[in-house]
């Protein structure tokens, strides 16, 4: 019990939080997409059902990705995949990928569309919160970290997610943290794996320093890809 009260603990369930508002933000618009041709009475179910269905499934995922994680140089590939995620949510396209999502006039067929949307589109989710987990400094508490975590921002995605939204238009630095807080988990995920340890010290000092060279690398990559696109689009106009 005393684990659960720990700095460490509760910093991790911060990041989980973070971590499934910046990109979950995309699951309201699918819930959205998914439930609009429900009945009015049907929707409240169908985006409660959904949601729960894609929560345990992700559940899952991440229970098989804490093991994986165990393989040498998968937590290596993992830190370069957020790498990769934090700059793209830096870097977001303009183009709409939602198009394609079809609504059903059926609870259970929008129910369907929503868990299978969400599946495909939870890798990134997934990959950073099993890695967040890991910050937790206790293996045994790293399924209820991420249950709980999870548990903590159902709601915030469900029913605060517009205003969520809003905020990051308002604020973009919070958008940029988030991309920073994928760069910090990759960056401590390199210290851990399996392969590296032999070669990584594993003292607070290399960890701190790996998350905050992550953190940079993030922030040093999508302002470069952002100042290469300005400059492209100032041209074609």
């Amino acid at each position: 019990m005393e684990e659960f009260l720990t700095p460490h603990f509760w910093f991790a369930v911060g990041q989980i939080i973070m971590i499934d508002i910046l990109l979950g933000g995309d699951n309201a618009v699918v819930i959205a997409l998914a439930c609009r041709q429900l009945p009015a009475h049907q929707r409240t179910q169908g985006i409660l059902w959904g949601t729960a269905g894609a929560i345990v499934l992700r559940v899952i995922l991440i229970f098989f990705a804490l093991t994986l994680l165990a393989i040498p140089f998968l937590k290596f590939v993992g830190a370069v995949l957020l790498i990769w995620i934090g700059v793209k949510l830096l870097t977001p396209d303009e183009e709409d990928d939602h198009g394609n999502i079809q609504g059903s006039d059926k609870l259970w067929g929008a129910v369907k569309t929503v868990i299978i949307a969400d599946l495909v589109m939870s890798i990134d989710n997934v990959i950073a919160i099993a890695g967040a987990a890991q910050t937790s400094g206790n293996a045994d508490h790293q399924m209820p970290l991420v249950i709980f975590g999870l548990l903590v921002s159902i709601p915030i995605i469900v029913w605060g997610s517009q205003l969520v939204l809003k905020l990051m238009d308002r604020f973009p630095l919070i958008i940029t943290i988030g991309g920073m807080l994928l760069g910090w988990i990759a960056g401590t995920m390199v210290q851990t794996d399996p392969a590296l340890v032999a070669y990584i010290p594993q003292d607070k000092v290399w960890g701190y320093g790996l998350g905050v060279a992550g953190a940079l690398l993030v922030l040093g990559l999508g302002k470069f890809i952002l100042s290469r696109r300005t400059p492209a689009s100032d041209t074609a106009a």
